[in-house]
């Protein structure tokens, strides 16, 4: 992998620019298994008070698979119309050395691909995932997102602490659901998601632009924080005001993702100026 650029580049691209105490790796959520349908309303009460619910067997290896295909499909540029692609900050000058295969393990997110990629387009309306996450807002669910999140190996940067609705123009009271789908193992050595459950009951943070828009470091409550590794197919749904993060990606393994956001269906938005009002008037143009 990536034996096309030099050690310099990649020594660069590895450096660890956060304080390594946000994460701690001693702590493992819980989660249920039987797949969406085994969803009782204890776990949507559990998800009420907690902030997150973990289901371990949401999507069968088959649907890994082609949701997986559908990905390389786009990361490798096989769709001419589609944009989305955005490479580790660090390595995007390198891409045009690397042969296609590499250039997948510069890659750090992919976006707004449901509309270029049937089989992304299918697993974002899984009538499992979107019955869910109806019970959980309460209401018809409305896709407003969608993600795929990739950390590669040895180069994949951190996504520093923040709450998801810092980044949205949405009335502060509309209940968000995040739902982020592993298509390789989550482990805690690539970077698998961290979270500090009921944190979203403590309403909105202010955020700072600094490594990326975040949560300020010395506001992050890492003694409360918990790992969620994952296994392909694993699913984790949160709400949109929980505190969570990702450490970056120092192993060999990729860890790949999915995240799609969804609201009530009919939701409206606010002025930019009013999310910054209550996140930080750092925040206009940012990017989940």
């Amino acid at each position: 992998m990536l034996k096309s650029i030099s050690e310099d580049v990649l020594k660069a691209a590895q450096a660890i620019l956060y304080p390594p105490e946000l994460y701690h790796f001693d702590s493992v959520t819980e989660g249920i298994w039987g797949g969406f349908e085994a969803v009782t309303d204890a776990d949507v009460q559990f998800f009420h008070t907690h902030g997150y619910l973990v289901i371990h067997d949401a999507f069968s290896p088959e649907e890994v698979r082609e949701t997986l295909d559908g990905m390389l499909y786009l990361m490798d540029g096989k769709n001419p119309d589609y944009r989305g692609i955005q490479y580790e900050p660090k390595m995007v000058k390198q891409k045009s050395v690397l042969s296609t295969e590499e250039r997948r393990d510069i890659i750090r997110k992919i976006a707004s691909f449901v509309k270029f990629e049937p089989r992304l387009q299918a697993i974002s309306e899984h009538e499992g995932l979107v019955a869910v996450v109806q019970r959980l807002i309460d209401d018809t669910p409305m896709l407003f997102q969608d993600m795929g999140l990739i950390k590669p190996p040895h180069v994949g940067s951190e996504k520093p602490w923040h709450q998801d609705c810092a980044y949205f123009n949405l009335p502060l009271d509309t209940p968000v659901v995040a739902a982020w789908i592993a298509l390789d193992e989550a482990t805690p050595e690539n970077g698998c998601m961290h979270i500090i459950p009921g944190s979203h009951r403590e309403g909105p943070v202010v955020h700072f632009n600094r490594r990326d828009w975040q949560i300020c470091d010395t506001h992050v409550l890492a003694d409360r924080e918990v790992m969620v590794p994952l296994k392909p197919g694993g699913c984790l749904l949160w709400h949109g005001l929980l505190h969570h993060g990702t450490p970056a990606n120092r192993s060999n393994l990729r860890r790949r993702a999915l995240q799609f956001h969804y609201c009530p269906e009919g939701t409206g938005k606010i002025k930019t100026q009013e999310r910054m009002d209550v996140f930080g008037n750092e925040g206009k143009d940012v990017e989940c």
